[in-house]
């Protein structure tokens, strides 16, 4: 089996990004490839048919590698509930929270794991796409990394370093990068891409020759920002996302909570036409929303008092009155509820916490975390959703039930999931659900919105996973535009 690894010379160099085109583009050339990280840090994570938790960039890289995600791909995951904590993933299974400290103690315990994932791996691709973290170079963490250059030598695999040329500096960027790497690691690298160039390309021409004065790595070309072609984000809230798309008065503000996750829930709305999306974090930016909507959240209890402090629990309470349509998601629908109870804080901060009490629910914490993935069912359409939250939630008052989901493929059974409460003389709509994922469905959107009493909205034909795959392949042809690859056939080539 045959390695390369992304590495970049900081976070959000680019680095999911060139994973997910490569493995689009090896894939297209018919190689057998799978992605792999050994260690990510992130809230925005998948679930996968095992019921094992991942994080979200490898099961995207998955996906444009045309084969299903599993525990492997990212056998540990940091899942951060606050300023110095997270919550640790240990090939899909949910441990204790540690400190970045702590973390870095069991370095020798959790390099032994990593290596038994990368065997699963080997016997059954022909190519791995790593992906590093952060940087390679950081000098007082290198001998305790596990996800950048020690994967690379441990298959004698080779790797292509990607800079960000936003930031600026990216000539130092990677001098820097380069001449910092011990010198059996330099030898591997295959090259280095400049990502995210924008204007006139023209003007940066003699990037090879000024690169060659310096470093002995060969210059694969430079990749402009495409904004149509991102695949859904791991690190917070898609850019292009932010800006919203064209949808004069029909505004949906989703809540930015500081521990947000899994804000991937709103990406399929960028297909539609007639609809905005908005991320808020103060009071004034909802008055103009016609629905609003709270997504999941790593740390709730914490993100409830915000909401208090920041006054948007009140803001959100008075949009509901005047007919506003509210919509929860996982931590988001916890806290629509009437009591949310973590006393020994299994799930971030503890507390016993009075909720917006706009649907009947109480929740309460445990050890025990819920990572499924289920069919869901609604109108005439199907796709996969997936669980993944601590609490167990009670519903006090029968509520109508939002939609129908298959929780066991061998039995066929459907049951209902999440809970809907009518607009009424009393306020809007109110939605909640434990379910990511739900917005993929176009009939979903359009039931939102004609709750929330949105006129012009219009969703897209095309569901969200063709779309991606629309994406995947535009980053590969990309990738065959824009880099002189003959470094990396070469190696994938060579016996």
């Amino acid at each position: 089996m045959k390695a390369i690894s992304i590495l970049g010379t900081s976070s959000n160099a680019g680095k999911s990004w060139l994973a997910t085109a490569l493995g689009a583009l090896l894939r297209r050339r018919g190689y057998r490839v799978a992605p792999f990280k050994a260690q990510n840090m992130s809230n925005n994570a998948y679930v996968t048919l095992t019921g094992g938790e991942i994080g979200r960039a490898q099961a995207v890289q998955a996906e444009a590698c045309g084969v299903m995600p599993t525990v492997e791909m990212n056998p540990i995951l940091l899942k951060p509930t606050g300023e110095n904590g997270s919550q640790l993933v240990v090939m899909g299974e949910a441990h204790s929270h540690v400190s970045g400290s702590d973390y870095y103690q069991r370095i020798a315990q959790l390099w032994p794991i990593v290596c038994g994932a990368l065997e699963t791996l080997q016997s059954q691709y022909e190519v791995l796409v790593l992906e590093g973290a952060g940087s390679p170079v950081e000098l007082n963490l290198m001998d305790r990394d596990l996800v950048n250059l020690r994967p690379v030598r441990h298959l004698n695999g080779r790797w292509i370093l990607v800079a960000d040329i936003e930031r600026g500096g990216v000539f130092p960027q990677i001098i820097g990068t380069y001449h910092l790497m011990p010198e059996e690691d330099r030898r591997r690298g295959l090259g280095v891409v400049v990502n995210k160039f924008r204007g006139d390309l023209s003007l940066f021409s003699e990037a090879q020759d000024c690169l060659a004065q310096h470093i002995a790595l060969p210059y694969l070309g430079v990749l402009p920002y495409r904004g149509d072609l991102q695949p859904e984000t791991e690190d917070g809230v898609n850019p292009e996302q932010e800006r919203g798309v064209a949808g004069g008065d029909n505004v949906i503000a989703w809540i930015r909570f500081p521990h947000h996750a899994n804000t991937s829930d709103a990406e399929p709305w960028s297909l539609d036409r007639g609809v905005s999306i908005r991320w808020v974090t103060r009071p004034e930016q909802l008055a103009a929303a016609k629905a609003i909507v709270l997504p999941g959240s790593k740390n709730t209890i914490a993100d409830l008092d915000w909401l208090r402090t920041s006054g948007l629990a009140d803001a959100i309470l008075a949009a509901h009155r005047r007919g506003v349509l509210v919509a929860g998601i996982c931590g988001g629908y916890q806290i629509l509820g009437e009591t949310l109870s973590d006393v020994c804080g299994v799930a971030g901060q503890a507390g016993e916490k009075k909720g917006l009490g706009l649907l009947p629910l109480e929740t309460t914490y445990e050890n025990r975390k819920k990572v499924t993935q289920v069919e869901t069912f609604f109108a005439d359409e199907s796709w996969l959703s997936y669980e993944i939250h601590m609490g167990q939630t009670r519903i006090s008052t029968a509520l109508p039930q939002l939609w129908q989901v298959r929780r066991n493929a061998s039995d066929g059974s459907r049951v209902g999931e999440g809970c809907l409460r009518v607009k009424s003389t009393q306020g809007g709509a109110v939605w909640g659900t434990y379910l990511h994922g739900l917005f993929e469905s176009g009939a979903m959107r359009t039931e939102f919105t004609r709750q929330a009493g949105m006129s012009g909205h219009e969703a897209a034909k095309v569901s969200w996973r063709e779309h991606l795959q629309t994406v995947y392949a535009g980053m590969a042809d990309l990738l065959e535009e824009r880099l002189e690859l003959e470094a990396v056939w070469k190696y994938l080539d060579a016996k």
